[in-house]
Formats: C-alpha cells, sequence, structure tokens
C-alpha cells in the first residue's frame, strides 16, 4: 500500500479556504496525482484541506467522464486530522511554533534525534504536544482500518491480498508531519527540522503488500513539488 500525504494549497486561514493561488496550486497538484492510481481520497474535516481534495476528484472525475458531483460524495473526512495547535496558555500561535524550536534545538546543538522529547522545557507545556500525541493514536486506528496493525514500534500486514492500493490524505503541514513522525517512528521535533511541507506539496510513504509482514516504512519521496513551477 501507498500513502499519499498532501498539504493544501495557499491558504485563507481567516475563512478557512484556499486563495485564488491556493485554488490555482490544487488544479496543478491535481493534475500530477493522475499518475499515481489513487483509489481513495481522504481529508481534513477543515475548509482548506478538503477544497484541496476537491481539485483532485474533480480533475479525476473529469479525466474519467463522470459525475463530479458522485465523486465529491466519496471524500472521507478524518476530523483528527484537522491543523495542530501549538502554544502555551491563552498565548495561542504567538509562542510555541514547533518549527521555530526545532531550528534552535538545531543550533544549539541540542538532540532531535531523543525520543524523550516531550521532556523538552520548550514542549512540556506546549498544547502542540498533546495534539501530536492525540494524532499518533488516531493514525493507528486509521492504519489498522487500511490492514495494518501497530505492534511497538512497527505496523504488522493484515490484509487479505497482496495487491497495491494507493490512498491520498490531503491535510496540513501540521498534522501531515506528526503523521509521518508516528508512522516513520521518528521524533516529531526532529520531522519538523528536515520536514517543510510546502503548499500542496506530496510525499509518499510505501507499506509491505505481503500479508503477515512487519517491516518499516519506506519514504519513498518527500515535499514533492516540482508541479508548482508551473503556476505563475
Amino acid at each position: 500500500m501507498r500513502i499519499l500525504i498532501i498539504r493544501h494549497g495557499d491558504p485563507d486561514y481567516a475563512h478557512d479556504c484556499l486563495t485564488e493561488l491556493g485554488q490555482r496550486q490544487a488544479e496543478a497538484a491535481a493534475v500530477r496525482l493522475m499518475s499515481e492510481d489513487i483509489e481513495t481520497v481522504y481529508s481534513s474535516s477543515m475548509g482548506r484541506a478538503y477544497e484541496t481534495a476537491l481539485a483532485y476528484v474533480r480533475e479525476a472525475a473529469a479525466q474519467a467522464g463522470k459525475d463530479s458531483a458522485k465523486e465529491i460524495e466519496a471524500i472521507r473526512q478524518l476530523d483528527f486530522m484537522r491543523e495542530i495547535r501549538y502554544g502555551q496558555g491563552e498565548a495561542l500561535y504567538t509562542t510555541g511554533n514547533p518549527w521555530d524550536e526545532a531550528d534552535k534545538m538545531a543550533t544549539e546543538d541540542r538532540e532531535l534525534l531523543d525520543l524523550n522529547w516531550h521532556d523538552e522545557p520548550f514542549f512540556r507545556d506546549n498544547v502542540a504536544t498533546s495534539e501530536v500525541d492525540r494524532i499518533a493514536e488516531a493514525t493507528d486506528e486509521w492504519m489498522l482500518e487500511l490492514g495494518y496493525r501497530r505492534e511497538g514500534r512497527y505496523y504488522r500486514n493484515i490484509r487479505e491480498d497482496d495487491q497495491e492500493h494507493t490512498v491520498a490524505l490531503f491535510c496540513h503541514g501540521g498534522s501531515g508531519t506528526a503523521m509521518l513522525a508516528r508512522i516513520l517512528n521518528l521524533p516529531f521535533p526532529y520531522l519538523c527540522a528536515i520536514i517543510r511541507m510546502r503548499h500542496t506539496a506530496i510525499t509518499s510513504i510505501r507499506m509491505n503488500n505481503e500479508p503477515g509482514s512487519r517491516i518499516m516504512p519506506v519514504l519513498e519521496f518527500a515535499c514533492d513539488a516540482e508541479h508548482l513551477k508551473q503556476i505563475k
């Protein structure tokens, strides 16, 4: 199985939708995704991610000569993949940016691969930490629905077939990074340091197709945004 994680297009955060630029980015990403043989489409329940998913299903329906309205109904919304919050107390989004802290940790030569990153002073009282933990737990439940059961630090393939299946998940930079951290068994701050998702960037994870196997997921590619070169 392949899991494609796609960040939403350029957003209007105030209205939780895409800007005109974001719509063009989503349309370019949709064309790029036509070659991926996607079977199932998932989306965060937030508007900007859902609109990016809509651009894909409309393009897919147009190329297949189908009714896009019926295709749109097939988008499966995942509420747990809403964007993460960050900050302390009443200072949400004004302090506590995990990506800034990851850069700071690297600058100060602190260990980004520490599995006990929750104990870092910056993250200990940061709401982002509980948000990341929430997504990690929900990711395991979602992976079980896809046919991969968490065992220790890895996933066992409990599917009955060994066929290649591809799903696409349209979400956000923060929630997408949190999901990747869980699936790849890497500390969230480390992923924040090395993964920076541009708008509509595509990341691909490949899971083993052999029923009964338990093996490390493969990161096929990360943050592919070549399709944005055509955007004016």
